[in-house]
């Protein structure tokens, strides 16, 4: 069967070699990466890439928002099977995180080639762009481009910190890649994306494997406690108007909402806070914070929504900042990717994913499912970000045999 002679045609020094290779690109001097989208480590890094395919024999493509495709041609001319993730990363993030996912696809393209596999159809290696948003907004920019191309004419006025637009800079993108022929979004057979879990499930399980039955959808809030300003010691307790204890009020009584309504399922953060005058002798006259409130239910997520005004007093302001809905895989992409683990011989758990992905906007557009490797202690967007080799190697393999099972489907 062409599926498991993929999965022992990984070549675990070569993928390693091909991680290696990439880190180099936006390598920071005391260890992790920077390397922001479409800045000048990525072009290095996606021209090196580039590169490597082209030795592949495979056929290169771009689209207007600089995604990568790296077409491995099949049998018959039917819609692809893809796989791939990101490379750009956190201003001091690790050198897994999306990486991983295109390096292992590289080595299943190159594990292909040498066991002289031909599927019946077409498997493409994506990169999509500027996943992590860390140097212009939204994150997932690319992937939601390429399912939702009406977003690309927005995005392109977005600005980084220097002032550069995305538009400016996938026009520089445009002009280093111009050999590149450009592509529109085309309809694909399925998707596959291999991550690290960037959570600590399964290492404390001892499994190396995780199949992703979906990501939970969430809700950004910013909330703004309007208080007044006064001398800390002047001011009687009965007396102030202080923003910092309304924050702190409302937060207690969110907090309360949330348990109630997610149980054990509860992912509530309060972050981004902001004070006003931030003074050590001066009560607080205005607080803002962030909540981000994650859940697979939609139904819970549809309670927190209505039921949340009425944890505010009349001096807190509410402005909702994102919305996205739970993203379910596709049942019948998630049997394969458990066949392709019990191929390996090795353990693996359903779970389900806290973070954004790829994947979460590509399964509007085709069939979608991912698979996870552990981490250790749970670090991602962190220079310790690490993944035991063999678990890296497992992913592969699994990632091999699904690529292959699902490119000679009718």
């Amino acid at each position: 069967m062409n599926a498991t002679t993929a999965l022992h045609a990984i070549n675990a020094e070569r993928l390693h070699g091909l991680l290696t290779s990439l880190a180099r690109f936006g390598a920071l001097p005391g260890g992790g990466m920077d390397r922001q989208a479409l800045s000048e480590e990525d072009f290095q890094a996606r021209a090196w890439l580039l590169e490597q395919a082209q030795a592949l024999g495979c056929e290169l493509y771009t689209d207007a928002c600089a995604n990568l495709f790296i077409r491995r041609p099949g049998r018959e001319a039917l819609a692809p099977v893809m796989t791939g993730s990101h490379i750009d990363t956190q201003p001091s993030g690790g050198t897994l995180d999306g990486c991983y996912g295109v390096m292992a696809g590289l080595e299943c393209l190159h594990a292909l080639n040498e066991a002289g596999i031909e599927t019946r159809r077409p498997i493409e290696l994506v990169v999509w762009t500027n996943e992590e948003g860390s140097r212009f907004s939204p994150g997932a920019m690319g992937s939601s481009a390429y399912v939702q191309p009406e977003r690309l004419a927005t995005y392109r006025e977005h600005l980084d910190r220097s002032g550069i637009s995305v538009g400016q800079a996938l026009d520089a993108h445009a002009a280093r890649f111009a050999a590149l022929a450009q592509r529109a979004a085309i309809p694909a057979h399925a998707f596959v994306e291999l991550h690290i879990e960037q959570g600590p499930v399964l290492e404390q399980a001892g499994v190396p494997l995780g199949v992703v039955s979906g990501i939970q959808g969430v809700r950004w809030y910013q909330l703004t406690c309007h208080g007044a300003a006064a001398h800390a010691g002047t001011t009687p307790m009965p007396m102030r108007r202080d923003a910092m204890r309304l924050a702190m009020a409302s937060a207690q009584r969110i907090e309360a909402l949330a348990e109630g309504l997610a149980g054990a399922e509860l992912r509530l953060t309060f972050g981004r806070w902001n004070v006003h005058p931030n003074a050590i002798n001066t009560i607080a006259g205005q607080v803002s914070f962030s909540v981000d409130f994650r859940h697979a239910d939609p139904a819970v997520l549809a309670a927190f929504d209505a039921q949340l005004p009425a944890c505010l007093a009349d001096n807190v302001s509410l402005e909702p900042l994102f919305s996205h809905a739970p993203t379910a895989f596709a049942p019948a992409l998630l049997e394969v990717l458990e066949q392709a683990c019990q191929a390996t011989g090795l353990a693996h758990l359903p779970l389900r994913s806290g973070a954004f992905h790829d994947a979460m906007y590509l399964a509007g557009h085709c069939p979608t499912a991912m698979l996870f490797v552990p981490s250790r202690g749970g670090i991602s967007h962190n220079p310790a970000e690490f993944t035991e080799p063999a678990h890296l190697e497992a992913g592969a393999r699994a990632l091999a045999y699904a690529l292959v099972a699902l490119a000679d489907q009718p």
